[in-house]
């Protein structure tokens, strides 16, 4: 199901700094307003995955875009969808590893492009849970950023007012063979059987994050808390009325008995085992894509 409301919740380690993003419920998975962290697990070797090239790095010969100012009343990006005019991901099937993150020191314009128009602004915290963003390319003293509350979208963010934090783990889920496979380091760690989106509201494909974690809202979760996901539906009118505005959930179920199946309201249903190991590896920020099927 979606989830449309992120409560805040002490949790050990590193992980209390991410509380807060919202929950939306249903009978099939999407995540709303409440989340938090986790702290990271030791890799076991399962199958080797391909690791991308380091972030490039702008040449100091070229030239440095500037920025524009940004006017004071742009709207702050939160756990609504989030405005429009931003350019979409160039590469939303890319699966390789995104190995760092920004995260906002206090509010930072987003533009359109290097040099461009700014369209909203990062706040350090979204639902009171501090918001840490995968980069995707650097240019020019410019940095791109998965958009947070939209899908396959992008924004640039120019340099200063943000700090830089490394991200180890990713999550690749295929929609046609139910997978989805943990990564750590660029190596999979472990890989499970999962529950996706059902026709006309299928899981969004595409790149996007963990916003959070949450509480379980209802015992149908399995009381294991769910992670909030950067993804909102792609037909946010097709998803039931009470889960409008919810965010796309990675989440257990009361029972494994829809495992391999299309059941969901577009979020991803794991086992109760599967998701306790990633609420205790899985940082804020943490990339994950969703695609039909790996090569």
């Amino acid at each position: 199901m979606p989830f449309d409301q992120i409560t805040g919740r002490r949790i050990p380690g590193w992980l209390f700094a991410a509380l807060g993003v919202p929950l939306l419920l249903a009978t099939a998975l999407l995540v709303g307003h409440a989340l938090t962290g986790a702290p990271a697990a030791n890799p076991v070797a399962v199958a080797p995955a391909t690791t991308g090239p380091p972030s490039p790095t702008p040449s100091t010969a070229e030239s440095v875009p500037p920025a524009a100012p940004a006017p004071a009343d742009l709207p702050v990006i939160t756990y609504d969808p989030a405005p429009r005019g931003f350019p979409a991901d160039p590469a939303p099937a890319d699966t390789r590893p995104l190995s760092e993150g920004a995260r906002p020191n206090g509010k930072v314009a987003a533009y359109d492009a290097p040099g461009g128009r700014p369209l909203a602004f990062l706040a350090p915290t979204i639902s009171d849970v501090r918001l840490t963003v995968p980069i995707v390319e650097r240019r020019a003293g410019w940095t791109s950023v998965l958009l947070p509350s939209a899908n396959r979208t992008v924004a640039w963010l120019p340099a200063g007012g943000w700090t830089t934090v490394v991200l180890r783990d990713q999550i690749v889920v295929e929609r046609r063979t139910h997978r989805l496979t943990w990564l750590r380091d660029g190596r999979a760690v472990h890989t499970w059987p999962v529950s996706l989106g059902m026709s006309g509201q299928l899981t969004p494909l595409g790149r996007t994050f963990v916003l959070g974690r949450t509480p379980p809202p209802q015992d149908v979760y399995g009381g294991v808390d769910i992670f909030a996901l950067g993804a909102i539906p792609d037909d946010p009118d097709a998803v039931p009325t009470g889960l409008r505005g919810a965010h796309i959930g990675l989440h257990t179920w009361h029972n494994d008995d829809t495992l391999g199946e299309n059941v969901t309201n577009g979020c991803i249903r794991l086992t109760r085992s599967a998701q306790r190991q990633l609420l205790a590896a899985l940082a804020p920020g943490t990339g994950l894509v969703v695609v039909d099927r790996l090569p």
